[in-house]
């Protein structure tokens, strides 16, 4: 099987006032396969949304992109503005991370929705893509569809303008959407409701899917797997199982240690200190200024991301490695 999408050695550059430029994503490898779900999980500033912003050619103006990124084999970076608008809210779908601000909230939503549908096939009326949108607002569980079409961005909830979001980024049956933290900023009700819908999306449509967020607990019930993102690097890749239950890299564990567990058990963990700015980034490994168990050889040299037990990391001395010392 072919991948949906795959990247090789993607890099995005920014410029700051002073004229220098630095690395933002510093040569970042994914592959989604159709029907998959793929997590991409890191604190803010590790890369993780500028990473698909950079497919769909939404980067601040001069920002530079390098490398590979192939939607069903065509090649997204340098792909001409005109057929990267095509691709853009048909093929691929996008949920943003704040839906008050995507939406147009002088417009009503249907209306907004019904000219995403348009703009993609000429041939619909306005009327057939309002009924359109409609249905699309029962697909996600909104009530009284045939009413919330006509009402305004501010009169809906922000778990109701979530599903409005997700309803505009399927308006073009895609097949692969790209979640942005669609759970931010909602309670944790309206968390487990959101995750659901997008769970028996991908069931029922069979979709691609690659979810944004910065905590691990979001993606552990609907991701395949998971690729930990910090310093704009991938310091961990694998299965969602094997990223859980075989964690290599410090940083990983140190996320999953900051999940709450169900029964309210156990002393949260606490990962000291900041993420770098991508213009006064560390040597060596990113990580080290916030690794509890760093060495000189952290310092000096920037870890590869290799096979390391059951998942791809980059760290000299993974946890698995550590672990088996100990036993020793």
């Amino acid at each position: 099987m072919s991948p949906l999408l795959k990247t090789k050695d993607l890099r995005i550059e920014f410029r700051n006032d002073d004229g220098i430029w630095a690395e933002a994503l510093c040569g970042v490898d994914l592959s989604l396969d159709p029907g998959e779900v793929l997590g991409i999980v890191g604190e803010s500033g590790s890369g993780k949304s500028i990473a698909m912003m950079a497919l769909l050619q939404l980067l601040p103006r001069g920002a530079r992109v390098s490398g590979s990124a192939r939607f069903k084999g065509q090649e997204l970076i340098g792909m001409p503005p005109a057929r990267i608008r095509q691709l853009r809210g048909k093929s691929i779908g996008c949920v943003f991370q704040d839906p008050l601000s995507a939406f147009n909230s002088v417009l009503r939503i249907g209306d907004q929705i019904a000219e995403a549908i348009t703009l993609h096939d000429r041939s619909m009326s306005k009327r057939d893509a309002l009924k359109e949108a409609e249905r699309l607002f029962e697909l996600v569980a909104i009530p009284q569809p045939a009413k919330r079409i006509r009402q305004y961005p501010h009169e809906f909830s922000g778990g109701m303008r979530q599903r409005a979001m997700i309803a505009m980024a399927l308006a073009n049956r895609p097949e692969l959407l790209i979640a942005d933290e669609p759970t931010t900023a909602l309670d944790v009700t309206v968390q487990a409701q959101i995750l659901d819908l997008l769970r028996d999306l991908r069931k029922d449509l069979g979709i691609g899917m690659v979810l944004i967020t910065h905590d691990l607990g979001v993606v552990a019930g609907i991701a395949d797997k998971i690729a930990v993102m910090y310093g704009g690097r991938i310091v961990e890749r694998g299965t969602t199982d094997d990223v859980f239950y075989h964690t290599a890299h410090p940083y990983s564990a140190g996320l999953i240690g900051a999940v709450p567990s169900l029964d309210g058990t156990g002393k949260l963990q606490q990962i000291d200190g900041t993420p770098p700015s991508i213009f006064n980034r560390p040597s060596g490994c990113s990580f080290h200024p916030r690794c509890s168990q760093v060495e000189e050889i952290c310092r000096m040299q920037t870890p590869e991301l290799e096979s390391v037990g059951e998942t791809d990391c980059a760290c000299h001395l993974p946890l698995v490695t550590r672990d088996a010392k100990v036993a020793e």
